[in-house]
Parts: C-alpha cells; sequence; structure tokens
C-alpha cells in the first residue's frame, strides 16, 4: 500500500509558511505568488495552522473584513488533522473526507516535513490503478 512518503517523493516536501501575526492581505499575496491555495501557518516556526483560500472567501470577504488589517490567526484553521509518513493513501483520503478537509500538514517525529493535498491523493489513487490495470492486462495477455 503507498503511503504519504510516496507522494511527498514525487511531489517534493517544500511547504510554504506564513507568521500567524502577518495580515490575511499577506497571506493572499504569497498564496497567489507560489499558486497554492493553503498556506501552513507558525508561530516562531512551529505549526499552528492553515490558512486556505475558503478561510479568505469566507471569513474575510463575505463577513466585510478588511484583508490588510485582519490577522492570519484570527480566521485560520487551528483544529489540525495531520497525517504521518507511514499513513497509507487510504487513510488520507478517508480522513480527508470525514472530516471535510483538502490539506493535511505531514509531520515526522513532530516535524513539518510536507503539505498533501486531495489532488495529491487522487492522483496516487489514479496512478496506483493504472498500475493495477498494466499488470492485469499484461497477466491476461502473457
Amino acid at each position: 500500500m503507498r503511503t504519504v512518503k510516496d507522494i511527498l517523493v514525487t511531489k517534493g516536501s517544500n511547504v510554504v509558511t506564513i507568521d500567524r501575526k502577518q495580515s490575511v492581505y499577506d497571506a493572499i499575496l504569497l498564496m497567489d505568488t507560489h499558486h497554492i491555495g493553503s498556506l501552513v501557518v507558525t508561530d516562531q516556526g512551529e505549526l499552528t495552522g492553515v490558512i486556505t483560500e475558503r478561510d479568505y472567501a469566507c471569513k474575510v470577504i463575505i463577513k466585510g473584513k478588511q484583508s490588510k488589517t485582519t490577522k492570519i490567526e484570527e480566521i485560520m484553521s487551528e483544529k489540525l488533522v495531520v497525517a504521518r509518513l507511514e499513513t497509507t493513501i487510504n487513510e488520507c483520503m478517508a480522513l480527508m473526507t470525514s472530516k471535510r478537509i483538502r490539506h493535511l500538514p505531514v509531520l515526522d517525529d513532530g516535524k513539518l516535513v510536507g503539505l498533501i493535498s486531495i489532488g495529491d491523493v487522487v492522483k496516487e489513487v489514479i496512478d496506483e490503478q493504472n498500475v493495477m490495470i498494466e499488470q492485469l492486462e499484461s497477466y491476461i495477455h502473457s
């Protein structure tokens, strides 16, 4: 069974982070610069939350707040659900579905080592199914 480690080997382990005291505007600029939809939030280097485009839309825009004066810590998601390197792809999919989340920070020995998205998990499932189909076709034709 494939694991989170397999995703990170292919995807890489670079994680874009931002400090919780920065403004939401800073977060949106950083997401735009990196063409990503979420950031891991830190406080003095420690993982404290996640901020997503959805947080911005629902907690700033809809509520009429100002991006430049609203701090990330006011709108970030603090109840973190995380994965470990040995977490299986199926476990990730079940976790993301049941918790209704799209991003999982990845920890190894308590340290942040990556971030995976539901897109990464779906891609891995599809790739795994394609390998199985190829193996079955090869078996049938041999």
